[in-house]
């Protein structure tokens, strides 16, 4: 097998194999050149920044690339390091600490002293704390390495101020279904690193399902075409013929995938909170599903529709909370997947209910004015005299009982003297909307 020469930080001329059978297809058809990398032109299209950043004089500068996985992130650190000629050391945050970044950076120092750049390239950055980002900062201000990271959840939360405020953020979008096809394309007929050699025969049809049901993730493509050809037996000619069936089970739940914990759990929730809102019940009905079958909790969905129950519909439709409530219960009794039921039962019923913020409205104007009258004392009549003293200087003096006294309600005061009067919930004033 062919072999190339490949020099690293960590080992020098050490020679390596073309192709590394063994590993995945995803990563046999990583690109070794820029000009292979399909997708993401917003980026290294002509003209764009990181085309202009390869090829001006410049040094690169430390970049942290966003987007969802299988968008291409570490191949284009890859190529960039490349591209500029420096070291490409590669750190996974997953399984890296300060030790290991620090070891990194004392290797980096030496390079640099023979005139050689190096490219720290940290995946899942977001996965590293304060502490160990602030250990990356003092060399990525010297120059001493390029810092590339790259992160699936948004950098504003996840990466330091300081770290953000020395590297550019580059968002990556999801691959097109067009660039999937491509790429699927390309490993079909890659006879080298891809799937030739076992003479596979996939239609248009299927190539088709494979990049829509990929959802942007390149990764997700090519494993589910992998597995699908691998587990096809050839014919007697020696063909895979591929089967639609084969399709969908290698594919399997891929296209639901999310990270349970990142943002785009939390994209999912404030789609099915704000379409049950609008009162949509087909879109919160959707977004339920898209959560349920990507595995989120559901003990977590039933809280999200508890909250909205008594903060969007409130009293203009109080069995709303008695069914987010009893949805919530059941759900904690039997789990999924028998819990759907309920949950959905409870999504329909609250998206269908008539909606009003009253609740909300009174709560937070009693909010501002407790604020402004931390200090404001409460009213003699509406203490307790729990001792002889407390009775003799006033407490509970003038109070009057509502049960035996029918005009107590309209005519004793029980808000501060500052506030008296105020209206902060008027059950005349709803604003209801029964859509």
């Amino acid at each position: 097998m062919a072999r190339r020469t490949t020099k690293t930080l960590f080992a020098e001329d050490e020679p390596v194999e073309a192709v590394n059978v063994a590993a995945p297809l995803a990563e046999r058809m990583r690109p070794r050149l820029l000009e292979e990398f399909v997708g993401q032109e917003h980026l290294v299209g002509e003209g764009r920044i990181l085309r202009r950043l390869i090829e001006g004089a410049g040094a690169l500068p430390s970049l942290i690339l966003w987007g969802a996985p299988g968008t291409g992130k570490t191949t284009l650190a890859r190529l960039l390091a490349e591209k500029s000629g420096a070291h490409f050391v590669p750190l996974s945050a997953v399984f890296s600490g300060v030790k290991d970044v620090r070891a990194a950076i004392s290797e980096a120092r030496e390079a640099r002293k023979h005139g050689e750049r190096t490219v720290l390239f940290i995946d899942e950055i977001h996965r590293f704390n304060k502490a160990q980002q602030d250990a990356l900062l003092p060399a990525v201000e010297s120059g001493t390495v390029t810092l590339i990271g790259a992160t699936t959840e948004n950098p504003s939360f996840e990466v330091t101020g300081a770290l953000l405020s020395r590297s550019r953020v580059l968002v990556l979008n999801p691959l097109t279904e067009e660039s999937i096809e491509e790429i699927l394309r390309r490993a079909l007929a890659d006879s080298e690193r891809g799937l030739a050699q076992l003479h596979p025969d996939v239609s248009d049809e299927m190539i088709k399902r494979l990049a829509h049901s990929a959802a942007g993730d390149a990764r997700v493509g090519l494993a589910a075409l992998e597995a699908a050809v691998e587990s096809t037996e050839p014919d007697k000619e020696g063909v895979r013929r591929v089967t639609l069936e084969t399709i969908v089970e290698a594919l399997g739940r891929a296209h639901y995938a999310y990270d349970k914990g990142g943002e785009e759990h939390y994209n999912l929730a404030s789609a099915l909170i704000k379409s049950l809102r609008n009162s949509d019940v087909n879109a919160a009905l959707y977004w339920l599903a898209r959560l349920i079958e990507g595995g989120a909790d559901p003990v977590f969905i039933a809280r999200r529709l508890c909250i909205l129950a008594s903060e969007d519909i409130g009293l203009a439709d109080p069995q709303a909370m008695v069914q987010a409530a009893a949805a919530a219960e059941i759900t904690r009794l039997i789990g999924l997947p028998e819990a759907l039921y309920p949950l959905s039962q409870a999504t329909i019923y609250l998206a269908q209910a008539p909606k009003s913020n009253a609740v909300k409205r009174a709560y937070m104007a009693a909010a501002e004015d407790a604020a402004e009258t931390a200090r404001e004392p409460v009213p003699l009549h509406l203490r307790n005299a729990v001792t002889p003293l407390m009775k003799r200087v006033g407490y509970g003096s003038g109070y009057r009982y509502v049960h035996s006294d029918s005009r107590a309600r309209e005519e004793m005061e029980c808000l501060p003297e500052r506030l008296s009067g105020r209206i902060y919930y008027d059950e005349d004033d709803e604003e209801v909307d029964s859509s």
